[in-house]
């Protein structure tokens, strides 16, 4: 299926949309200010050993402590596959080589681990192994021993270093394999060099930024051609293609039109529909999508869906209809972690197995590894989906200042009942001549009005005379009680 990729550059920020069949499929933003920080290497200082939870925090020059557990260091395993002791493994004051494998998420600081890999166009370079590993996307077996063939007989008889290679090397000849080797060769020598001659903590490698990660990851043989609307910018990818990945410089295009980019493919629409809770199906059911820090939970309407069969087959519509769905929102929100999808309920087992293999069939476009179960005996499909940067709306939304998350707010009248039990309160405890409520305007509007028995009454109670403010900044949550 051929793709599409937008870049959108600005001094700010840098927004990548991946188009399929003119539809965008997956939104990448890295901001100036924000960078991820997902394979950086750094030679960090342990802070911290915590044996109880057998991890440790290392100093890598960041805010906030990073984040390492004991299955994540290289070599932790003793025979038997028991895990030794995070205790005898570190100590308070160590220095370590290490990299990001995770951004720093919400109150999460960033997740490490010392087993060090570079990416390259075509391989990854693992410095501290020894074995040569094939893509997983690549399922022929003699196309994966030919690959594994090739690499060998590149490689020099003194190599110790172990190596993945990706799936773009299928179609690559051995002189590009050749500059893809000595650029990560060189690479490393740098950052070992480095990491001997500069005291931690400190940064020694930056992974490439978004826009140049895109040539490196993103581009495939079924891209036709990748936009740029910025000229400076357009030159300089043009030049990192045309020094490590020749095949593609020509794909490269810049943009001149007057029209945004993003505007003349729709993608500013699709950022929009992105941030929003529900999902429509062009069936009229729905998807509604709620994220939380320990789970996104996707649940299946029908809604104005009625079919014309019976309810069964409605059912079963627009369970696959938004399996369809379902597998692209995770992809354009870029939603991680666990994952609970509930279908509507179907009786046939057939059904079930159908839904579940579209959903399947969905997620093969999906870069990011996931693992999938099939239904629960509740009727839910679990699964999740590695999370290594921020979600879509963690990148562009806030924690709401009126709600704080919740989603919801009380009620004007819930605030009211709360502001008279405050004034009883305040009354019993101290001597004034008056009281005066500060609130909303959506609360002294109902205290004027239903509520306004109530709060006569409790004048009469008291015996204090009870004014009533307007607030034009509280929210309708917030209020106070001033004594006279």
């Amino acid at each position: 299926m051929s793709n599409e990729i937008l870049v959108n550059i600005t001094p700010q920020e840098t927004r990548v949309a991946i188009l399929e069949q003119g539809v965008t499929q997956e939104l990448h933003i890295e901001r100036t200010s924000g960078r991820g920080i997902v394979g950086n290497i750094y030679n960090g200082r342990v802070s911290r050993v915590l044996p109880g939870m057998q991890s440790a925090f290392v100093d890598i020059g960041l805010d906030r402590a990073a984040f390492l557990h004991v299955a994540d260091i290289r070599n932790s395993m003793q025979e038997g596959d028991v895990v030794k002791p995070i205790e005898k493994l570190l100590y308070e004051g160590n220095c370590i080589l290490v990299q990001v494998i995770k951004d720093a998420i919400g109150t999460k600081g960033a997740r490490l681990s010392t087993q060090i890999s570079l990416a390259g166009r075509l391989l990854v370079y693992l410095p501290q192994e020894s074995y040569i590993g094939i893509s997983q996307r690549i399922e022929d077996n003699s196309e994966r021993e030919m690959l594994r063939e090739r690499l060998q007989q590149i490689l020099p008889p003194e190599e110790k270093g172990g190596y993945i290679i990706r799936t773009m090397a299928e179609t690559a000849d051995e002189d590009d394999l050749r500059a893809d080797f000595g650029y990560l060769h060189r690479l490393w020598h740098d950052i070992e060099l480095q990491s001997i001659t500069i005291a931690a903590p400190v940064l020694l490698y930056q992974d490439l930024d978004l826009s140049h990660r895109v040539l490196r990851d993103f581009v495939g043989d079924d891209t036709d051609r990748i936009w740029v609307d910025s000229r400076e910018n357009y030159h300089r990818l043009v030049r990192f293609a045309q020094n490590y990945m020749t095949n593609i410089a020509e794909r490269v295009t810049l943009y001149t039109g007057d029209r945004p980019l993003f505007d003349l493919y729709a993608v500013e629409e699709e950022i929009d529909k992105s941030l929003a809770k529900r999902v429509n199906l062009k069936s009229g059911g729905y998807v509604i999508i709620d994220q939380t820090e320990a789970l996104t939970t996707m649940d299946v309407n029908t809604g104005g869906f009625v079919g014309v069969r019976n309810f069964d087959d409605t059912i079963f519509k627009t369970n696959l209809e938004a399996a369809q769905v379902i597998a692209r929102q995770l992809r354009l929100r870029n939603l991680g972690g666990i994952i609970i999808i509930d279908f509507i309920d179907m009786d046939s087992e057939e059904h079930r197995n159908a839904v579940l293999a579209e959903l399947n069939k969905a997620l093969q476009k999906d870069r990011t590894r996931i693992t999938i179960s099939g239904f629960s005996a509740l009727g839910l499909v679990e699964m999740t989906r590695k999370r290594t940067r921020e979600s879509l709306a963690q990148v562009l939304c806030e924690t709401c200042p009126t709600c704080q998350g919740r989603g919801e707010i009380r009620t004007a009248q819930t605030v009211c009942y709360e502001i008279l039990r405050e004034l009883l309160r305040e009354a019993r405890q101290f001597e004034a001549n008056e009281f005066r409520i500060l609130a909303s305007q959506q609360v002294i509007d109902l205290f004027l009005d239903e509520e306004s028995q109530s709060l006569a009454q409790l004048g009469d109670f008291i015996a204090k005379p009870i004014s009533l403010q307007v607030e034009e900044s509280y929210t309708q949550e917030q209020y106070d009680v001033i004594l006279m």
